[in-house]
């Protein structure tokens, strides 16, 4: 798990920030699935509904995708909020598009992955937001399965956990980040969605996410 690049990392996310899609409430923290309660929240198809964010975002995973993955012959986007941003990069790569549902189509064909499957086809994944990892990585064994070759991941943002880089690296997944938490934290500081008593809170979250809030 890698950033694509640092200063790119801090544009991202102080425009994430701008349009709030990453939202910064400890005072009020959100619950995720998991039970774990957050400080943050970050919904990045909010971008898409920002032409100069969404050119951004599509723009430097471009170029993440030519500078570490050449020869690239598919894009695939992980359901849902992967989908959009997946069918930009393919357009602007001018490369065929699939997507990878969560769980099999309930009827008709009961497909995995939409789309063409072509067996020994290289891909590149594209997810907007790595938590743990978890799926993530099963869309791309889906993918796997179906006869790809997965060459990594691309995404928006990423929190950083541990988990996420052992879970990557037991699966032998690159992955390649726009943003992460890391590079969040100083820009939410210097453009004051937070003050240094709520910054330290926020970097204890980080450190113990399970326990943070108890």
């Amino acid at each position: 798990m890698k950033l694509f690049d640092k200063s790119v990392a801090a544009t991202i996310a102080a425009k994430l920030l701008e349009i709030q899609a990453i939202r910064l409430q400890p005072e009020k923290p959100f619950t995720w699935a998991s039970g774990w309660k957050s400080p943050i929240y970050c919904d990045n198809r909010l971008s898409l509904s920002y032409p100069a964010v969404r050119s951004l975002i599509k723009d430097n995973l471009v170029k993440a995708i030519q500078e570490n993955f050449s020869g690239v012959e598919a894009i695939a986007g992980v359901a849902t909020a992967g989908i959009p941003q997946g069918a930009l990069l393919a357009d602007a790569l001018g490369l065929p598009f699939v997507y990878v549902r969560s769980k099999p189509k309930g009827h008709g064909m009961e497909n995995m992955i939409e789309g063409k499957v072509t067996p020994g086809q290289k891909v590149v994944v594209v997810e907007d937001l790595v938590s743990t990892g978890g799926s993530s990585l099963k869309a791309a064994k889906d993918l796997l399965n179906a006869g790809f070759e997965v060459m990594g991941m691309v995404a928006i943002f990423t929190y950083g956990f541990d988990v996420a880089v052992e879970n990557f690296k037991e699966a032998g997944i690159e992955l390649i980040c726009l943003s992460d938490y890391s590079a969040m934290l100083p820009q939410a500081l210097a453009n004051d969605y937070i003050d240094d008593e709520t910054l330290a809170s926020l970097v204890e979250w980080r450190r113990d996410p399970s326990t943070w809030g108890k």
